[in-house]
């Protein structure tokens, strides 16, 4: 079996993947909370919140396969394995059934939220070893709390 060698020492390698490893699974889980609440958001805003839900649906994805590609380049296995996204997340529980607009805006400004919180320790814990790894994390930083504050401000 052909095995990907990383130019990362190991001590670096380990801070990196272990970031990667927790980012993949961070816009995994952001990717299901927003489309769950896409098909099941109600209320006078729904086409809009509806829509703005898909962007970022659209955004966790194209930055999950971003994160996962970067840490096979690196010899690491990614794993957005539905178990693996379940213990890791560290996004919060997910109404169920139908949500109302309000409920719907603020869940995503929780979940963006925690998530951002989560990147930003990985930009500072990957600068030194890894500021490829690094930069990934900081464009992802920023596309996601583009969304917070339109989310934030869709509630007033």
């Amino acid at each position: 079996m052909y095995v990907v060698k990383s130019p990362l020492s190991d001590a670096n390698l380990k801070t990196v993947s272990e970031a990667l490893q927790g980012a993949l699974v961070d816009l995994v889980d952001l990717g299901l909370v927003a489309k769950q609440i896409h098909w099941n958001v109600v209320g006078p805003r729904f086409r809009s919140v509806h829509l703005q839900l898909d962007e970022v649906v659209g955004t966790a994805r194209t930055h999950s396969d971003t994160v996962a590609e970067r840490a096979a380049a690196l010899g690491v296995p990614p794993d957005g394995r539905a178990a693996t996204v379940a213990v890791g997340s560290g996004i919060g529980v997910t109404p169920e059934g139908w949500v109302d607009d309000g409920t719907a805006v603020r869940t995503l400004v929780d979940a963006l939220g925690a998530v951002i919180v989560r990147m930003r320790e990985r930009i500072a814990a990957t600068g030194e070893p890894d500021p490829v790894s690094q930069d990934i994390f900081i464009r992802i930083t920023a596309d996601l709390e583009k969304h917070h504050w339109m989310f934030q401000a869709e509630n007033g």
